[in-house]
């Protein structure tokens, strides 16, 4: 296990105090305790707060108000990590998922001219389709039928993702129009506190110091006063209304025709990308036994249920997010480090000023150390088998030059099956994967990338 969170020693409990935690969370048994859980989920928090600002600016340019969106985000994010953290037990926070809400905003109501209002009944029927699969327990079933290889390839593949993400919120790597990506402005603050920021969290976790990677974004924040430019607007304010999104979803107006393939699109993107990162999250954190997440069909219903919330209060689908990996970086083990999380989404209600004093810049060091040590997944791959290394390869190279999880997965899918057939061991590849491959091809074909 990573040096930040060592499983090997025990860890202090005090039975009076912790009776009731220990025995609902199974602390102990994860050997962690409430201290580093709730610094897990302060640290994890801290890496995604920033979709409570930007989902209703993306929301916003759909006509969406966004006071109301902001208000939607930071409950439908709370209830979702809180249902994972009391139902499931898992360290995974979900939000409304980047990507997802681009999609929402820029190719369903202003590329298709969809209202929000029908996109948002879209929404919640993709949410009732995962709640239906993840009952049945066919979404398990989808995941399970994952081929090792391409398990491992989505934890490396998420990895990178993070890396890519990182290194543009600190500035480090920008848009280039002759060579796609470049390096920024590395005279700027921004990517000089990120730097001092990164060197700080591997240093103190390199000597065992519990909460560095909180340590180092709490650090890189205070020195943005100085020398970022960065001010401080106040703690406390009152929420705005709901009431404009509040139940404002048109489920009729997304059953009209031409609005189904909208549906497909969200339904196939938020399956692969919730579940890809729930399986990648899980295997960094040494959650999965015998390469399978013991509670998956909990984690699914809880994230297949925040979809549906989301709708009802005025936001986009919702998903567990990648950011999460920070949280288990930093020791998170068990549901109570996604309980902190919920709680304080909730609290961001009234602190929003406060919440967003921290820049984008101070917790790219975290994301960066996590993309790091996720990448030692590759040595899991066996290289020698081609049909097995090169769709790995494809779905961890394809996630951040797609910049989409679900994209990676997909393509890994449809490489796997292709080379296992051209290669003569077709029998081999399982029938749920041929299946996912034969939908995911349909879709690109016929629907495009989305």
């Amino acid at each position: 296990m990573p040096a930040a969170q060592d499983t090997s020693r025990p860890v202090s409990h005090s039975p009076a105090q912790l009776s009731f935690l220990d025995r609902f969370f199974k602390l102990r048994e994860n050997n962690t305790d409430v201290r580093t859980e709730l610094l897990a989920g302060l640290t994890t928090f801290l890496t995604m707060a920033y979709i409570i600002f930007v989902n209703p600016s993306i929301l916003g340019d759909a006509g969406m108000p966004k006071d109301s969106v902001f208000v939607a985000t930071c409950l439908a994010a709370s209830i979702g990590t809180m249902i994972m953290g009391l139902y499931a037990n898992y360290p995974m926070a979900l939000a409304p998922g980047m990507g997802l809400n681009a999609y929402f905003t820029y190719a369903v109501v202003k590329g298709m001219g969809i209202p929000w209002e029908a996109a948002l009944g879209a929404v919640f029927i993709s949410g009732c389709l995962f709640v239906a699969v993840s009952v049945f327990k066919l979404r398990e079933m989808i995941v399970n039928g994952i081929p090792q290889s391409i398990r491992t390839a989505i934890t490396v593949g998420i990895g990178l993702f993070l890396g890519l993400i990182s290194l543009k919120n600190a500035g480090i790597v920008v848009a280039n129009p002759a060579t796609m990506v470049g390096i920024g402005d590395m005279h700027k603050a921004p990517p000089i506190l990120a730097a001092l920021g990164f060197f700080l969290i591997v240093t103190l976790d390199r000597f065992k110091v519990r909460g560095s990677i909180l340590i180092g974004i709490l650090t890189v924040t205070v020195l943005s006063f100085f020398f970022g430019g960065n001010t401080f607007h106040g703690v406390v304010s009152m929420p705005p209304s709901l009431d404009p999104t509040l139940f404002k979803l048109d489920i009729m107006g997304a059953l009209s025709v031409g609005i189904l393939n909208v549906v497909l699109v969200f339904f196939l993107v938020e399956l692969f990308d919730a579940t890809g990162t729930l399986m990648g999250v899980a295997n960094r954190a040494g959650l999965l036994v015998n390469g399978k997440m013991e509670r998956l069909n909990r984690a699914l219903l809880a994230d297949s249920t925040a979809i549906v919330a989301g709708s009802f209060l005025g936001t986009s689908s919702t998903t567990a997010y990648i950011e999460s990996a920070a949280g288990v970086q930093a020791g998170g083990r068990t549901g109570l480090t996604a309980v902190a999380v919920g709680l304080l989404f909730l609290a961001c209600l009234f602190i929003a000023p406060l919440a967003g004093v921290v820049p984008a810049y101070a917790t790219a060091p975290a994301l960066f150390y996590v993309a790091c040590l996720m990448l030692r997944e590759l040595v899991e791959i066996d290289w020698s088998d081609t049909s097995e290394s090169i769709p790995a390869g494809i779905t961890a190279l394809f996630m951040p030059f797609t910049y989409s999880i679900a994209h990676g997965v997909a393509f890994g899918f449809i490489s796997y099956a292709a080379l296992k057939l051209f290669t003569g061991r077709a029998k081999e590849v399982k029938v749920i994967v041929w299946a996912i491959a034969a939908v995911f091809l349909f879709k690109f074909i016929y629907l495009g990338a989305g």
